[in-house]
């Protein structure tokens, strides 16, 4: 089972919310319900990618809206979440899975398990690393500093990263550092 995803909204340099989406959207639509006007940036803790909610209706309706598990209309193997993308991949990459058991798909997917499990900590600290950089990309891009920080975040230097946020306003340097340590 995987954990509950969890979301952090902002409006302009506050913190205005911060959970799983089912205690998000009550906060942030009584904030709509009263001014359609508010702008809420919202952040995929896990990702620190943008996530874009459509907050009319009932809570329940964007409840329903935001459900990672929409119903299947065609094809597929919707309760297993199978994505289709393209890989470019050369004839002698394409050979040798052409000869593994289980077909292509389940090899890659096989090696890509394995080596997610050989360097969790790597894996953790890359992904906590881009997820620092899309949010100080979206909320702090024009940030005094902005350039030196997103140095010392991809340096792995904490300390710097630490000092040199400290001066951007309370709200957006604790997120940032909490992303940065992959909380």
């Amino acid at each position: 089972m995987e954990p509950t995803k969890k979301y952090t909204a902002f409006v302009g340099e506050r913190l205005v919310a911060s959970g799983s989406l089912e205690e998000l959207l009550p906060k942030l639509k009584a904030t709509f319900d009263c001014d359609r006007s508010t702008l809420f940036l919202i952040f995929d803790d896990e990702t620190g990618a943008q996530v874009d909610l459509d907050l009319r209706g009932t809570v329940a309706e964007v409840l329903a809206r935001c459900s990672p598990n929409p119903p299947q209309t065609g094809p597929g193997r919707p309760r297993l979440g199978v994505i289709s993308r393209e890989i470019t991949l050369l004839p002698r990459h394409w050979e040798w899975l052409g000869r593994q058991p289980n077909g292509a798909s389940a090899t890659i997917r096989r090696l890509i398990d394995e080596a997610r499990k050989r360097e969790p900590a790597k894996m953790r600290r890359q992904e906590a690393m881009q997820a620092t950089e899309r949010f100080l990309f979206a909320m702090a891009g024009n940030y005094p500093g902005y350039e030196e920080v997103s140095r010392a975040l991809f340096q792995g230097d904490s300390r710097r990263f630490a000092e040199l946020v400290a001066p951007w306003p309370k709200d957006v340097r604790n997120y940032a550092l909490r992303l940065s340590k992959g909380e």
